[in-house]
């Protein structure tokens, strides 16, 4: 077993700790705390008050609770401390006089970090500042560590990610931005519970591959004695179900990539995926407008916000784009043209664009020409359709030109927020984009899907036409917040373990 070694000032924090044992003062025994306000509430109850109203109001006993960021004292016999819970932080001014002697002796032995319980009433100092006045306080749990300097905060970026709970207690803004992940999470539950989707759960761990163009990560099913992929998508089994008879399903969860880490990439992360009946993209794109401005509203007070030194006003109607017109007008590429793939491979040669072995279709060059060249230079809310069908094996070709399918994807600042189709629901080629994937992964596509032949017979049953989205929510936290890492969205992001 190895010896655990303390600083200066966790030896003292520990034997402050023994000294309250010895007492009979644990702090740890301490099981229940009755706080009757929070302090959000507080200040908003007594706030308004003047300094002369609140000494002459006639209050009932206060208890409150919550952890001390700092401590000043006034003199020898009273201190001023600022304690704080999740919304909040208040004043508490405390005296010898007060609480007694020996309660006060104790109370100067409290350090920054503790969690404490007060109990009072409120006042107002000379500078107009909202406090409670300690009668008696009580300390519920010792602080072993000390906290960071308050002023410097942690300054090791991969600490801040690896030790959330310190990052929490010591950045205000962190916790800001957790608690409007969870509005625009609410926010966007509510848009869709009001149209009348129902909210489901599907499996993590799949037999087969599909739903997305990604790499899986891989695991052991040890009572069935089969190998299982984690999701890369909910999409396949959300399409079972609107084959089964509902007219919309949704359902936001985790999804797993076995791929890169970046300051946008988490091999995992939680998207939104929502299939609807008998609409298609363009009643999508309409949605998605309504839930970015309504998730904005639900945590900003402006329709315009900033993002990546951008300032965009979600009010505005989002742009709407075809990839081969977006190609056009930054290259004077022109794939609207018929061609093979031999010429398309010449153009590509001609712009400098890499084209793997398994990417040998002219639907792949032309994706490839638009990562290269377009996307980089989309800023304001785009919608980018008209995706080439080589690269859009579940979404249902274009009526008008069968080498492009019904499909978009939303762009903002170069970087893609939803992706979405009017989902093929015929079997017949759902099965043969099946096998033409299957002749991609043999060419070296590791992202390519599998057959799925359980998802060709469910439409084999009939589904009716269908649009379907998914959204990046963690992407989404980051526009709405102004974060620039995913790492600053996700309450605890995948890190390479330490040595």
């Amino acid at each position: 077993m190895s010896e655990r070694k303390f600083t200066e000032q966790e030896l003292v924090r520990r034997a402050k700790l023994e000294k309250l044992i010895e007492n009979k003062s644990n702090p740890y025994e301490v099981s229940k705390y009755v706080r009757t306000h929070s302090l959000k509430e507080l200040i908003e109850l007594f706030g308004g008050y003047e300094k002369d109203e609140l000494a002459t109001l006639q209050q009932t006993e206060i208890s409150i609770a919550g952890r001390i960021k700092l401590y000043r004292e006034a003199g020898n016999k009273a201190a001023f401390l600022n304690i704080e819970d999740q919304d909040s932080d208040i004043q508490v001014y405390v005296r010898q006089d007060e609480i007694g002697d020996a309660a006060f002796a104790n109370f100067r032995e409290l350090d920054l970090g503790d969690i404490v319980g007060f109990k009072g009433i409120m006042m107002k100092t000379n500078h107009g500042e909202l406090s409670l006045r300690a009668k008696e306080y009580t300390l519920l749990s010792k602080a072993l560590r000390p906290l960071p300097d308050k002023h410097a905060g942690i300054q090791d970026i991969e600490e801040k990610y690896r030790r959330r709970y310190v990052d929490l207690i010591t950045n205000p803004e962190s916790k800001r931005v957790f608690q409007a992940r969870t509005k625009i999470i609410r926010t966007m539950q509510q848009i869709l519970d009001e149209r009348g989707y129902m909210e489901v759960e599907t499996p993590i761990l799949h037999s087969v591959k599909g739903g997305a163009a990604a790499k899986p990560f891989i695991t052991h099913y040890n009572a069935l004695d089969v190998d299982v992929y984690l999701r890369i998508a909910t999409e396949l089994h959300l399409k079972r179900l609107i084959v089964g008879g509902f007219d919309g399903v949704y359902e936001i969860g985790r999804i797993f990539r076995n791929e890169g880490m970046s300051t946008r990439h988490n091999p995992e992360f939680t998207s939104l995926e929502l299939y609807v009946a008998y609409e298609d993209m363009f009643f999508l794109m309409d949605l998605t407008e309504e839930i970015f401005r309504k998730c904005n509203a639900a945590v900003n007070e402006s329709s315009v916000i900033e993002y990546g030194g951008h300032k965009l006003d979600l009010s505005k109607p989002f742009k709407r784009l075809h990839m081969v017109d977006g190609i056009k007008q930054v290259t004077g590429v022109d794939f609207w043209k018929e061609m093979t793939v031999e010429e398309a491979l010449e153009l590509a040669k001609k712009h400098n664009v890499h084209v793997e072995k398994h990417n040998y279709t002219v639907g792949h060059i032309i994706n490839l020409f638009y990562e290269e060249f377009v996307e980089s230079t989309i800023i304001e809310p785009t919608f980018v359709y008209g995706h080439p069908k080589e690269i859009s094996p579940l979404s249902k070709s274009n009526a008008e030109d069968s080498r492009f399918t019904d499909r978009f994807e939303l762009f903002i600042v170069g970087r893609e927020y939803a992706n979405a189709f009017s989902e093929l629901n015929d079997p017949i080629d759902q099965y043969d984009r099946f096998n033409e994937q299957i002749k991609e992964a043999a060419a070296g596509n590791d992202e390519a899907t599998e057959m799925d032949i359980d998802f060709i017979e469910a439409l084999e049953h009939a589904m009716p036409p269908t649009a379907g989205i998914g959204f990046g929510i963690d992407r989404l936290v980051m526009l709405l917040t102004n974060s620039e890492s995913i790492k600053d969205v996700l309450l605890f992001p995948q890190l390479k373990p330490r040595d």
